[in-house]
């Protein structure tokens, strides 16, 4: 079932952001009208198609399900002998540099406003995201000699409103890729506003690959460990461990919340401990042996201690809502955000700042896809709306094959009065084709690694 929803919520998201990019040239070719003699979705051999309309344009599914593309009348591509002269005034060539801008960029500015869309109702529904409070403060790490604390909820970074985890880590990043310090404000419990200063170099390149929070020494505020449903049998039962006990200390060491307790009782597997707990308000001690199991997935080689009992986790969850106005407005600056990141890192990545790991393919894509479907709605939507950005961003490479590289022709016809010469269209073709090639093969690549990781 796991492998059946993750590849329906794969075709499900690409397909639709395909179709939506596709339908953003077709519709702005009609309006300039041009004629389009098919509308493709997929590559290479035509599999299933109809024909539909004045002009009977063919609306195709094709073999290779990672592209399309919209087939127009052109010169380049098909004999126009024979046309009459109102057929010939249809042809893409023949309309203005202008027009022939619009229809190319069309399908990247469709992804975009899909993206848009997509955030603006959420941001109106209203998105349940972890708080940007924070949990213990590592007092080995940047983020403490800043002066930032555990329990401190941050409000703001660089002058840029803060209220979600989420919000918080793409500042952070954002600080990071512009190599600039970050000023942070939070309100801290008694006493109010404070400041602390993340100084540039914080954070490498490198460590936006993995837990760019963590190597910060910020986490998650968690709630106190609270014991839930204690199973028959186990050794907390065994040990007289009661729902609702809260844990204070194992073997004379604080635990800050539900995660320090797992830890420490994985760490120990068959030990005695003592957990110093408060049962209705008052403190007692009892000894506790976490029962030797084997590990799972990538630990099943190892023997970790258990105690067979709820524990809490959750983090502490808000509610990021605003009202229609203020939703279009926060998720254009968003999608303009996410675009202008993806740039600055395709650039990093080229000039070796950033490892060539970061790039992804349909795999990764795939299995994102699936994760976020089983988490929820909002999660699908919010995914999708970054695959659409990152979909115009990259058919927005000044590349040739892609939209961004016809778009570079015809600024350079735009500059110079006349279009690029045929033979070295041709040639920029092969070339960029070749890239594009290169860049898939490495991304399977990376895909493969991924899993095998």
């Amino acid at each position: 079932m796991t492998l059946i929803t993750t590849l329906l919520a794969f075709i499900v998201a690409l397909g639709s952001l395909i179709t939506l990019h596709e339908l953003g040239h077709y519709l702005v070719a009609r309006w300039c009208g041009v004629k389009v003699l098919r509308f493709s979705i997929g590559m290479g051999k035509v599999v299933y198609s109809r024909r539909f309309g004045k002009d009977q344009t063919e609306w195709a599914i094709s073999a290779l399900p990672l592209g399309g593309y919209v087939k127009m009348l052109d010169g380049r591509e098909q004999d126009l002998s024979g046309l009459p002269a109102a057929e010939l005034r249809r042809e893409f060539t023949r309309q203005s540099v202008w027009r022939r801008i619009a229809i190319v960029a069309a399908g990247p500015l469709a992804n975009f406003l899909v993206a848009i869309v997509l955030y603006a109702g959420l941001f109106m529904h209203g998105i349940e995201e972890p708080s940007s409070k924070l949990g213990p403060v590592a007092t080995q790490s940047v983020a403490y000699a800043a002066g930032l604390r555990g329990g401190d909820t941050v409000t703001s970074v660089n002058g840029r409103s803060v209220a979600s985890w989420s919000e918080l880590r793409w500042e952070l990043i954002q600080a990071t890729i512009d190599k600039r310090a970050a000023q942070i404000e939070v309100q801290r419990p008694e006493r109010g506003l404070q400041e602390a200063t993340l100084p540039a170099g914080s954070l490498n390149e490198s460590d936006l690959e993995g837990d760019a929070m963590g190597k910060l020494g910020l986490v998650l505020a968690r709630p106190a460990p609270v014991l839930g449903k204690i199973m028959p049998g186990g050794a907390a039962a065994r040990a007289g461990l009661l729902p609702g006990d809260l844990i204070l200390a194992i073997d004379g060491q604080p635990m800050a919340d539900g995660i320090a307790v797992i830890e420490t009782l994985r760490a120990a597997p068959g030990k005695t401990l003592e957990v110093l707990l408060r049962r209705h308000g008052q403190d007692l001690t009892l000894a506790v042996t976490p029962d030797s199991e084997k590990g799972t997935g990538t630990e099943a080689a190892v023997t970790v201690g258990k105690i067979k009992a709820e524990v809490a986790l959750a983090p502490d969850m808000i509610v990021v809502a605003s009202g229609p106005f203020a939703a279009v407005s926060k998720a254009s600056g968003k999608v303009w955000d996410t675009s202008v990141m993806s740039v600055k890192m395709l650039g990093k990545m080229v000039t070796g700042q950033v490892s060539l790991k970061n790039v992804t393919g349909p795999i990764t894509i795939a299995d994102y896809a699936g994760q976020t479907a089983r988490i929820g709605l909002v999660s699908y939507l919010s995914f999708i709306a970054f695959i659409s950005i990152s979909l115009g961003v990259m058919n927005l490479l000044p590349i040739p094959v892609l939209d961004g590289g016809h778009l570079l022709y015809y600024s350079l016809e735009v500059l110079t009065g006349r279009p690029l010469p045929e033979r070295v269209a041709d040639i920029a073709q092969r070339l960029g084709l070749g890239l594009l090639l290169t860049l898939m093969v490495l991304a399977v690549f990376n895909d493969v690694l991924r899993l095998l990781n």
